[in-house]
């Protein structure tokens, strides 16, 4: 029925969403090529990101207060959308896993010649390679440096799972407040998520530090890739994330949820505990197994 649709206004956020990304995705790329005069590209490609973010939650904002109060229509609308998008993370994850578990179980096997079929490929092109992982020897050194460690399950690794954890647990305390019409409580333990947020992201970049100290690199073969680029961008997701989640909290001190109409904070919610749930696989899989 046509009482049942909501259609958004015509935005150009999109597009220039669009072309900020494609501009930092060349600038990053260069930039890892070893092109200095990149980084121009990728501050740039930076700020028009921020500045459409910040036009994108201004329209959100916007059209919550105004409209979403009491419409069965656009609530139920935007409940599918966030579904959706969190559908689009899980399956950009999974690609990087998909390609963890393929050079694991199908590659490593076949460049050490235990695949059956396969060996010649090792007896052919790297007869002394053992592939194991963390793969610490690469086919060949004198092309790709091997790392010279591998990050351990303990420490930094470990207190992140924990503050992650911890983290979905005091979200969900904020939202019980939330719900119970106690907002000073709920502003309080979201501050607290906000919080462990950073602090997650500043102890990864500890660990970030260490491991370059210790010859871990992007560069150090296809452990490296791997591990920065799971984990790296898990990171990036932290990040946006927190500034989500800072955005609600402001909001909550300007008033702008009830405990019948606060939907934003509930997709900030379900975005953090998928952000939860993704470091636990990382941390099985990455770090662990």
């Amino acid at each position: 029925m046509e009482n049942d649709v909501h259609i958004t206004p015509p935005s150009y956020l999109p597009i220039i969403g669009s072309v900020a990304f494609l501009i930092l995705m060349i600038g990053v790329g260069n930039w890892l090529h070893g092109s200095h005069s990149a980084l121009f590209a990728v501050f740039s490609g930076m700020a028009l990101l921020t500045y459409i973010v910040a036009r994108w939650f201004s329209v959100v904002i916007k059209e919550n207060k105004t409209v979403l109060a009491g419409d069965a229509v656009l609530d139920r609308s935007m409940r599918w959308s966030m579904i959706w998008f969190i559908f689009t993370e899980f399956m950009f994850f999974a690609a990087f896993f998909g390609v963890l578990f393929y050079v694991r179980s199908w590659v490593l096997p076949q460049l050490s010649g235990l695949v059956e079929r396969k060996v010649m490929t090792h007896t052919l092109l790297w007869p002394t390679f053992k592939g194991g992982w963390p793969l610490m020897t690469t086919p060949d050194p004198n092309i790709v440096t091997p790392p010279k460690m591998a990050m351990s399950v303990r420490g930094i690794p470990a207190f992140n799972t924990a503050v992650l954890l911890l983290s979905g647990v005091t979200i969900t305390i904020s939202h019980f407040y939330i719900i119970k019409d106690k907002m000073v409580s709920a502003r309080k333990w979201m501050l607290a998520t906000v919080l462990l947020g950073c602090l997650f992201l500043f102890m990864q970049l500890v660990e970030y530090g260490h491991a370059y100290q210790n010859g871990l690199t992007f560069s150090s073969g296809i452990y490296g890739n791997i591990f920065f680029m799971m984990t790296g961008f898990h990171g990036l997701h932290v990040l946006i994330g927190s500034i989500i989640l800072g955005v609600i909290y402001v909001r909550m001190r300007l008033g702008h949820f009830s405990k019948s109409s606060h939907f934003a904070f509930e997709a900030a919610a379900w975005y953090w505990h998928f952000v939860d749930v993704v470091w636990l696989a990382l941390f099985v899989f990455v770090y662990w197994i």
